[in-house]
C-alpha cells in the first residue's frame, strides 16, 4: 500500500455547509474527534474534513480535496522533495498518529505524504460513494517526471499524447498523469479525485440541488465543484 494513494480529505472554510452537501449528495454521515471530522458510507470509512487552517486562509488558498500517499520514510521523502524543486509547506508529527508532510511538486501540486498506521486506506476498486482514483492534472509533464519517479519509485509511461500511466515498483497501474493546457484545466496544477457513483444522472442532479456547479461532462465522467464554488471532484459511475 506504499507509495500509492490510499485517502483524502477536504480542506474547507465553512465545515457545516460543506458537511450537509456531502452527506446528501452521497449518503455519508460525518463525525467529528477533536477538530477533525471522518466521513461513513454505512458502516465504512470514507473520507476526512477539517477546516482549512489560518495560515492558508490569509493565503486565500481555494477550497480543495487534498490526496494521500502512504510511505516508509517520510524524513527520507522530504529531502528528494526539497532536492528536487518541491516545496514543504507543512512537516510535523503527532504523537499516536504519525507523520505528516504537505508538499507542492515543481509545477505547485499539492498532496500529502504520510507514514503511521492510524490512517486507514479508503480508495476502493469500484464501490458507489467511495473514492476510487485520484490522478494528476499539469501543465508540463516533462517538469514533473523525475520529481514523481525519485520520491515514490514510479515508472511513468506516456500512452498518448498528454496522457502517462504511473506504475508502481509492483507494476500495478496506481494513477494517471494528464497534461492539459492551462486555457482549459486553468492556471493551478492540481491532484484530482473521483468518487465513484451507481447513477451519474442522478448524483448529478443531487449536486445541482444541493448548490454545486457541472465543470465539464466527459464521455464516462463528469467534472464538479461542491456548494464552495471551489472545491472539485470527478463522479463516474462504478462498473
Amino acid at each position: 500500500m506504499l507509495n500509492k494513494p490510499f485517502f483524502s480529505d477536504l480542506s474547507t472554510y465553512t465545515p457545516e455547509q460543506s458537511i450537509s452537501f456531502y452527506e446528501n449528495v452521497f449518503n455519508w454521515k460525518y463525525y467529528k474527534v477533536d477538530k477533525y471530522y471522518t466521513a461513513f458510507h454505512k458502516q465504512k470509512e470514507v473520507a476526512g474534513l477539517y477546516e482549512t487552517p489560518q495560515k492558508f486562509k490569509q493565503m486565500r488558498m481555494p477550497h480543495f480535496w487534498m490526496t494521500y500517499f502512504r510511505v516508509s520514510d517520510i524524513n527520507e521523502v522530504v529531502t528528494k522533495a526539497k532536492n528536487l524543486g518541491g516545496i514543504i509547506e507543512l512537516n510535523y508529527e503527532t504523537t499516536g498518529f504519525g507523520k505528516v508532510a504537505l508538499i507542492r511538486d515543481p509545477q505547485g501540486a499539492g498532496f500529502t505524504v504520510y507514514e503511521g498506521n492510524q490512517l486507514n486506506n479508503t480508495r476502493t476498486k469500484q464501490e458507489k460513494n467511495t473514492l476510487i482514483w485520484n490522478e494528476l492534472h499539469v501543465s508540463k509533464t516533462s517538469k514533473i517526471i523525475p520529481f514523481y519517479q525519485s520520491i515514490f519509485d514510479w515508472n511513468i509511461i506516456e500512452v498518448s499524447n498528454g496522457i502517462y500511466k504511473v506504475l508502481n515498483n509492483e507494476k500495478e497501474h496506481i494513477t494517471d498523469i494528464l497534461e492539459i493546457d492551462n486555457s482549459y484545466k486553468g492556471k493551478y496544477e492540481y491532484w484530482v479525485c473521483t468518487f465513484g457513483v451507481e447513477s451519474i444522472n442522478a448524483s448529478k442532479e443531487l449536486i445541482l440541488k444541493n448548490g454545486g456547479a457541472i465543470i465539464t461532462e466527459e464521455e464516462n465522467r463528469i467534472l464538479v465543484v461542491d456548494n464552495s464554488n471551489e472545491a472539485f471532484f470527478y463522479i463516474e459511475n462504478i462498473k
